[in-house]
C-alpha cells in the first residue's frame, strides 16, 4: 500500500512540475508577434511588386 501511495505522489508531483513549466504568451505578446508577421508579409509583397 506504501508502495502504491509513493508512486502516485510521484506520479502527481512529475505532472505538477512539467504543465506548470509550459510557456504562454500573454495578449499583448500574442498582438506583437502578429503586427511583427503582418510586416514581413507585406515587405515580401512589395519586393515581389518590383521584380
Amino acid at each position: 500500500m506504501k508502495k502504491l501511495i509513493l508512486m502516485l505522489a510521484l506520479t502527481f508531483s512529475t505532472a505538477a512540475v512539467f504543465t506548470s513549466c509550459r510557456e504562454e504568451k500573454s495578449g499583448v505578446e500574442e498582438a506583437a508577434d502578429d503586427v511583427e508577421d503582418a510586416a514581413e508579409d507585406v515587405g515580401d509583397e512589395v519586393e515581389d511588386a518590383v521584380e
